[in-house]
C-alpha cells in the first residue's frame, strides 16, 4: 500500500508529474490533505519539460484575450515572487519588421495598457543595445514584462516543497487501471501496486484522454506538436516574439548559453507516435532568423518536439472565433484557458481532469483543482500557495539536486542545470 511520508493512506492521487500535477499535490499537502503523485516517467517529462520555457507577460494574448492576459501577468508576478531560481527575469521584446501590420503593433500595445501589462515602446537604438544582431529590417519594438522558467526546476521545487509537507511523489510509476466502485472512484494500480484513494485528479496533460478511458469517462483531446531548435547563440538576453499574428518560429527564448527557437502546431493523433519533420526545424531557423540574422548561422546544438496539451471542444470554439478556416495562425494566437472537468456527472464521482492551460497559469489552475476536491472531502482550508515561496528555491543547488533525484531533466533548461551544476 503506497502512503504517504508519514504513514498516512492518500486520500488523493494525482496523475502527471508536470507543472499542474506537482503543483496540485502541493496545494493539497499544504492543506493538509494526504496525496500521492504518480508519473509514469521522470518529472516534467510531458509539456512542461518539452516547451520553451517562456514566463508570460500576456502580451501575447492581450488583445484576444484580455481576460486571460490578466491572469497571465498575476500568475507572472507570483512565481517571480515564490519560485526563486526556478525564474530568470529577461524581460521581453515584441518585434515588427517592415512588412509587418503596424495596426497589429499598436493593438497590441494598446490592448496590454488596457489589462496593466507594463509596456513601452523602445526607440531602435535601445532595442538594438538590449539585443545587438536585431535585424535592420526591425521597424518598431514593444518592451514587455516577460521572462524564462526553467521548467524542470519548477516541477522538482514544487514535488520537493509537496514532499516536505507529506506528500508521497512516485516517479516511474505508470497508472494502469482506475477502479470505480458504486458510481465513485476508489482507487488505482500505480507502478503495480493497488492504491485507495477517495479522489483521483487526471493532470496528464496531453495522455488525460487516455487517463480518463481507464475510469470509463471521455475527455476528448486535441494534441498538437511543436518543435524547439536550441541554437548556439548566446547574444539574447530578453525573450523575442515577432509582433504579428502566430505563426511558426515567432518566438526565441534565452536559455544560459544558447537560445531556443519556436515553434510549429500541427495537430497529431497520438501524444506518443508522430512524425517528425526535419523541414520543421529548418523552417523555426529561418522564420527566427528574420528577427536575429544570426539565428540562420548558429549551430544547431539540439532539437526536441513537444505536444500540447489541448481540450478538443476548447479548441473548437476558438477555431470558430476565428477567420481562419484552416484552423491555425490567429486561432494560435488565443490564450489556452484551462478546463476542470467534474466527471461526476459521467458517473464517477470524485474523479476530475484539468484539461488545457499553460504553463504560467499552472499555480492557478492547480488551485481550481485543489478547492473543488476540498470542497468534496469537506476540508475547510483556503489555498495559500500564492503568497508562499516554494521550499529551497531560493537555492539553485538544493534546487537542481531534486531535479536528479526525480529525474526532471527536460531539453528545455537541461543547459541551464548542467552549468550550474559544473559551477558547483
Amino acid at each position: 500500500m503506497t502512503q504517504t511520508d508519514d504513514g498516512r493512506d492518500p486520500d488523493v492521487l494525482v496523475i502527471g508529474g508536470g507543472a499542474t500535477g506537482a503543483g496540485v499535490a502541493r496545494d493539497l499537502a499544504m492543506r493538509g490533505v494526504a496525496v500521492t503523485l504518480a508519473e509514469r516517467g521522470g518529472l516534467s517529462a510531458g509539456a512542461t519539460g518539452r516547451s520553451h520555457g517562456v514566463l508570460h507577460s500576456g502580451a501575447r494574448y492581450a488583445e484576444s484575450d484580455p481576460t486571460g492576459a490578466a491572469e497571465c501577468i498575476a500568475e507572472n508576478q507570483t512565481l517571480r515572487d515564490i519560485a526563486g531560481a526556478c525564474i530568470a527575469d529577461t524581460g521581453g521584446l515584441f518585434v515588427s519588421l517592415e512588412a509587418d501590420d503596424d495596426d497589429y503593433f499598436d493593438a497590441k500595445r494598446d490592448a496590454c495598457r488596457e489589462v496593466g501589462i507594463e509596456v513601452e515602446e523602445l526607440s531602435l537604438e535601445a532595442a538594438r543595445e538590449a539585443v545587438p544582431g536585431l535585424s535592420e529590417s526591425v521597424s518598431r519594438v514593444l518592451r514587455v514584462p516577460d521572462g524564462v522558467v526553467y521548467p524542470s526546476r519548477l516541477v522538482a521545487a514544487l514535488a520537493g516543497d509537496a514532499r516536505e509537507r507529506g506528500a508521497c511523489i512516485r516517479t516511474h510509476a505508470p497508472v494502469t487501471d482506475l477502479r470505480v466502485e458504486d458510481g465513485a472512484i476508489a482507487g488505482a494500480t500505480v507502478g503495480g501496486e493497488h492504491v485507495d484513494a477517495d479522489v483521483v485528479v487526471n493532470a496528464a496533460g496531453a495522455w488525460a484522454e487516455g487517463c480518463a478511458a481507464l475510469a470509463g469517462v471521455d475527455v476528448p483531446m486535441q494534441p498538437t506538436m511543436g518543435v524547439m531548435v536550441g541554437v548556439d547563440y548566446a547574444g539574447v538576453g530578453p525573450v523575442l516574439n515577432r509582433a504579428r499574428s502566430p505563426s511558426d518560429g515567432d518566438i526565441a527564448v534565452p536559455h544560459g548559453g544558447r537560445t531556443v527557437l519556436g515553434t510549429t502546431s500541427v495537430v497529431v493523433d497520438d501524444p506518443d507516435e508522430y512524425d517528425r519533420d526535419d523541414a520543421d526545424i529548418r523552417r523555426v531557423i529561418d522564420e527566427c532568423a528574420q528577427m536575429v540574422p544570426g539565428f540562420a548561422d548558429a549551430e544547431v546544438l539540439d532539437d526536441y518536439w513537444g505536444v500540447r496539451p489541448l481540450f478538443a471542444p476548447d479548441e473548437a470554439r476558438r477555431v470558430a472565433e476565428t477567420d481562419d478556416e484552416a484552423g491555425t495562425g490567429d486561432a494560435r494566437g488565443i490564450s489556452r484557458e484551462f478546463t476542470l472537468l467534474d466527471h461526476e456527472e459521467d458517473g464517477v464521482a470524485g474523479f476530475y481532469s484539468i484539461v488545457g492551460g499553460k504553463l504560467t497559469t499552472h499555480r492557478v489552475m492547480a488551485e481550481a483543482v485543489a478547492d473543488r476536491v476540498c470542497e468534496r472531502l469537506g476540508v475547510d482550508e483556503e489555498g495559500r500557495t500564492a503568497e508562499t515561496p516554494l521550499v529551497g528555491a531560493d537555492d539553485p543547488g538544493r534546487v537542481d539536486e531534486l531535479v536528479a533525484e526525480f529525474d526532471a531533466r527536460s531539453p528545455a533548461d537541461a543547459d541551464v542545470v548542467e552549468e550550474a551544476a559544473a559551477d558547483r
